[in-house]
């Protein structure tokens, strides 16, 4: 969701001429559809009280779901690890900004009147206040980034090994101080570190899947079997075994991705991964609004039909608000203007906020 899909020529790290990396669109894909399923459904069975058949995928998923998400996100950092502070920031800190910022505001617009109503309009003006302070909702995403990225640099010069044990010790500490930003960066800074530090091994995994396609498919059974088998029995957030589970699971996805990019299967799942930040900002009110309608209807009784439904609806419904927004010539609500930009900007560079 954060790169920009670009990598240099041959998939490495570390060469000079970029060119678009197939296999990341769809491994991106993966894990954007893997996140609205994961709100749709637990939206809807948190308000119907019941659960369904797909309720049974998010457990799954819920162990590499966010780890693999923030494993690409570091990706092609060491591209751009080096630039000059004012470049760095405007690309990393200020682009995430501005969409959290926009889209916190837009939730909230939506959400207002119910906080009102639940206790009142100075409450809820007060809840919009501390989202600043910590992240709302499905944002907290996008609330997180910069810090990672900002503190990924500040010890870009300090020894990796250290830093990454720091980080996965603090991702098996289960730290739960109650604030989301906190609590959050704790348990997820060890997979964007992982993937900025051990980005050419990434690299090189994908090249292997792709030279040998039958053993990647005898892999990802394999692996699919033992992440089966810990989350039936309720070991997936034991400690360490979560980080086992989350890194193994992001290698999963990226295998995945490279052999559905190598037989062009799928094409949709690269395309919601070229536009996966389009459909993070936007899917929560095309979701929201299916869940109630279906759910106050009554016209299917199925949870697991409705909750499939409602995460199609979400996932294709941020596509056509992205789409309407851009025909309505609202290209703010996705696309940073130019007079925010704080360094100068490449032409078509709207949404690679990995540059």
């Amino acid at each position: 969701m954060t790169g920009n899909g670009t990598a240099p020529t041959g998939g490495r790290a570390g060469a000079s001429a970029p060119a678009r990396v197939d296999w990341v669109d769809y491994a991106k894909g993966i894990c954007i559809v893997m996140v609205v399923m994961m709100h749709s459904v637990l939206g809807v069975e948190l308000a119907s009280g019941k659960t369904g058949f797909m309720h049974v995928l998010v457990a799954f998923a819920k162990p590499f779901r966010m780890p693999d998400f923030f494993l690409i996100s570091g990706l092609f950092l060491p591209l751009v690890i080096d630039r000059g502070w004012r470049l760095y920031l405007d690309r990393k800190v200020v682009h995430f900004a501005y969409f959290y910022v926009l889209w916190v505001t837009i939730q909230f617009a939506f959400k207002a009147p119910a906080f009102a109503a639940e206790s009142s309009w100075a409450h809820a003006g007060f809840l919009y206040l501390e989202s600043f302070i910590d992240p709302f909702g499905t944002l907290w995403f996008i609330y997180l980034l910069p810090m990672f990225f900002v503190v990924i640099k500040m010890t870009r010069n300090m020894p990796p090994l250290l830093i990454w044990c720091v980080a996965a010790l603090l991702e098996t500490s289960r730290v739960a101080t109650g604030w989301t930003a906190i609590d959050e960066f704790c348990a997820r800074f060890v997979y964007i570190y992982s993937g900025y530090v051990f980005a050419d091994y990434v690299f090189a995994l994908s090249d292997t899947a792709r030279r040998y396609p039958a053993q990647a498919l005898a892999a990802l059974a394999v692996w699919a079997l033992i992440e089966g088998s810990f989350v039936a029995l309720g070991w997936g957030e034991l400690r360490g075994v979560s980080l086992m589970l989350g890194l193994a699971g992001a290698c999963a996805v990226i295998t995945t991705g490279t052999l559905l990019a190598h037989a062009r299967w799928l094409d949709f799942l690269r395309f919601c991964g070229e536009h996966s930040i389009v459909i993070y900002l936007a899917f929560f009110l095309p979701m929201a609004a299916t869940r109630t309608l279906l759910l106050k209807s009554g016209l299917i009784q199925d949870v697991g039909t409705i909750s499939l439904i409602v995460t199609i609806v979400g996932v294709f419904g941020a596509l056509a608000i992205w789409r309407l927004a851009l025909a309505a010539h609202l290209n703010f609500l996705f696309e940073r203007p130019a007079a925010l930009w704080i360094a100068p900007r490449k032409p078509a560079a709207a949404l690679q906020p990995a540059e």
